[in-house]
């Protein structure tokens, strides 16, 4: 029972972290992180992400256009693109490293103590890409609150609102550290003792010659 309740953890871990690491990926490259609409103009919706920023028009439909500078963005576009790579990467090496380590592969399955040390490894790896992606979809976040309700703005600019890709990367955080968390302690469950099988059936052969004798007397 503890071994399929290990596995099941495990198993559940690594699907959280995949899916995590999914969304993470969709995220990077989804051009939504912010949508402004625009009162004077209700046809036409403006969007933006860490590659292009685009606008929805109902006559002519989405148009995009890619930044032309890195170093023309604002400082929160530019270290989340850093993170969000950074994120996309340990997640990758994670499923890489703890999928070796799963109890039910068959890779270096005699070698418990290194299976262990792996789960463990793509634990921290995971929290790693989940940390890395939390940290740049709030500080955007942060930056279009506080955009918002800037005092010194007239009332007649629009402002930028949360987009899709925001929560999508907040998923994708909380998965990734989850999964991590799931994997751990699925790593550090303690395991069904393998040796008293072996113990019972080495001491049934043993006694075994004695009961042919009708005795457990070895001398008989």
């Amino acid at each position: 029972m503890a071994f399929v309740f290990r596995v099941a953890m495990q198993f559940v871990g690594i699907l959280l972290s995949f899916l995590g690491w999914v969304l993470s990926m969709i995220t990077t490259y989804l051009p939504h992180w912010k949508n402004l609409n625009l009162d004077l103009n209700e046809m036409e919706n403006w969007t933006m992400g860490l590659w292009q920023a685009c606008v929805i028009q109902e006559e002519v439909g989405r148009q995009c256009k890619d930044f032309d500078s890195f170093l023309a963005l604002p400082a929160e576009l530019r270290i989340s693109r850093i993170l969000m790579f950074l994120s996309n990467g340990l997640g990758l090496l994670g499923l890489l490293v703890s999928g070796v380590g799963l109890d039910c592969s068959k890779i270096g399955e005699t070698r418990r103590g290194l299976k262990k040390g792996l789960l463990i490894l793509g634990g921290i790896l995971f929290w790693a890409a989940g940390v890395a992606a939390l940290a740049p979809v709030s500080w955007v976040a942060y930056q279009t609150v506080q955009e918002f309700w800037d005092e010194t703005v007239p009332e007649i600019v629009p402002r930028w609102e949360f987009g899709e890709a925001l929560f999508l990367g907040w998923f994708a955080g909380f998965f990734l550290l989850l999964g991590g968390c799931l994997l751990t302690c699925g790593a550090c469950t303690p395991q069904a003792a393998p040796a008293s099988g072996h113990y019972a059936v080495a001491e049934t052969l043993t006694q075994c010659p004695y009961l042919e004798n009708g005795t457990t007397d070895p001398r008989m």
